[in-house]
């Protein structure tokens, strides 16, 4: 088993104490969900659906819930494909702790699950599986809550439900994503999206020019203009676009070009108050010189930098000691997540498990590797057990809620 260096808190010492035992619990109570799990993710696999329109998942994913006993609630804060599911020891009163565990669900336009969402939410429904199972053998007051967020990528789809309050009385949130390593203890970039229209003037290319105004010029004035502006960027900021829309046709001057741009940073505040403004500067600075005009929008919620709550670091990574995963010590900023925005409003955890190692998400070898039979499996289980030995052990340790309600940085 490798060997884990953590500062361990004092409240989190009994559910640590208990790890082993509390692993090989629901090891035990795995056997008999396993393979519904393993199926869900290859449901999901074959059926890829992107943001917001992942009916077939969010069926597959409420159905089973169902049958486990669980309370669903489908669509949510007018998201038709997201979804709550509640269930609760019998007696448990409003003071009872309520842990939120959330599966994603929603793939990639054009290659698929790349980013392993159909791991996520198999894991994130057997986590929730394996929790009520073991309540319903040996009940302490419980609240436990399976919450179903679509458009993940790129659409930022937990935001709305956040603000439609299903974080409303939860004391913690969980979540597991499948990775090319293990890993607990990483952050990631806070990210704002903008949608960058140009308007110039159409004339002949070849018969007129001197009459039109090029948005196309615009728009690679100002790609030019965040090239050099990377230069006086600090290292975490990054900075990619695309271009949506050049023109019609090569012999007209395009009266109109768009591109969408993702600015990311480590800190939020840094990104909002200086990164983001000095990338729209470059716009409006493209539009100044070619003569035409711009409009900037921000049609998607910013994702907030994930804050990985440090008590339940400690519980999480003594479930993967003691499930044999070696843990990297010190992940560096990757990507960015709307689990991010929750852990701004409760304490919140976000590991990584691994799937294929050293295997970047989002491309084709990743996509093959969450559809794997030989794969896929062991970071379903191993992620389904991690999340609910450390909803486990909350349940039973109130501790462990009280301290990570203490340690939360909100």
């Amino acid at each position: 088993m490798p060997t884990i260096t953590t500062t361990v808190r004092p409240a989190t010492e009994a559910g640590i104490a208990a790890m082993p035992a509390t692993i090989a619990e629901l090891q035990t109570l795995l056997s008999a969900r396993l393979t519904t799990l393993v199926d869900v993710a290859a449901d999901l696999h074959a059926h890829p659906e992107i943001r917001f329109t992942e009916t077939h998942a969010a069926a597959r994913l409420t159905a089973e819930l169902e049958l486990a006993g669980f309370a669903v609630e489908r669509g949510f804060a007018g998201l038709e494909t997201a979804f709550v599911g509640r269930w609760s020891t019998p007696g448990a009163g409003a003071d009872a702790p309520t842990i939120a565990i959330f599966c994603e669900y929603d793939a990639l336009e054009e290659i698929g699950h790349a980013c392993g969402h159909n791991v996520i939410a198999a894991a994130g429904l057997g986590a929730g599986m394996l929790v009520k199972d073991a309540l319903v053998a040996s009940p302490v007051p419980a609240h436990l809550v399976v919450i179903g967020s679509p458009g993940e990528e790129g659409a930022a789809g937990k935001v709305p439900m956040i603000d439609g309050g299903v974080l409303d009385g939860v004391d913690l949130a969980i979540m597991v994503h499948p990775s090319g390593s293990d890993a607990v203890r990483g952050s990631s970039l806070s990210r704002v999206a903008l949608d960058v229209d140009f308007h110039g003037k159409a004339a002949h290319a070849a018969g007129a020019p001197e009459i039109g105004r090029n948005a196309l010029d615009a728009a690679t004035l100002s790609l030019t203009a965040i090239g050099l502006l990377r230069q006086q960027m600090t290292d975490d900021v990054r900075i990619h676009a695309i271009i949506t829309n050049g023109g019609q046709a090569p012999n007209i001057i395009p009266e109109h070009a768009a591109l969408r741009i993702f600015v990311r940073a480590g800190d939020r505040e840094h990104l909002l108050s200086d990164v983001v403004p000095r990338v729209r500067a470059c716009f409006d600075g493209a539009a100044l010189a070619t003569g035409t005009t711009v409009e900037i929008a921000e049609n998607t919620p910013p994702y907030f930098s994930l804050r990985s709550n440090v008590t339940l670091v400690d519980v999480a990574e003594a479930a993967y000691g003691v499930l044999g995963r070696e843990l990297e010590p010190d992940p560096t900023l990757a990507g960015s997540t709307d689990m991010g925005n929750v852990s701004h409003v409760v304490p919140s955890i976000h590991p990584m498990i691994c799937l294929a190692r050293d295997v970047a998400p989002h491309t084709r070898e990743f996509a093959a590797a969450a559809g794997s039979a030989e794969l896929a499996p062991p970071a379903i289980a191993d992620g389904a057990v991690m999340l609910a030995a450390t909803a486990l052990s909350a349940f039973r340790d109130p501790a462990i809620v009280a301290d990570a309600k203490a340690t939360f940085e909100g």
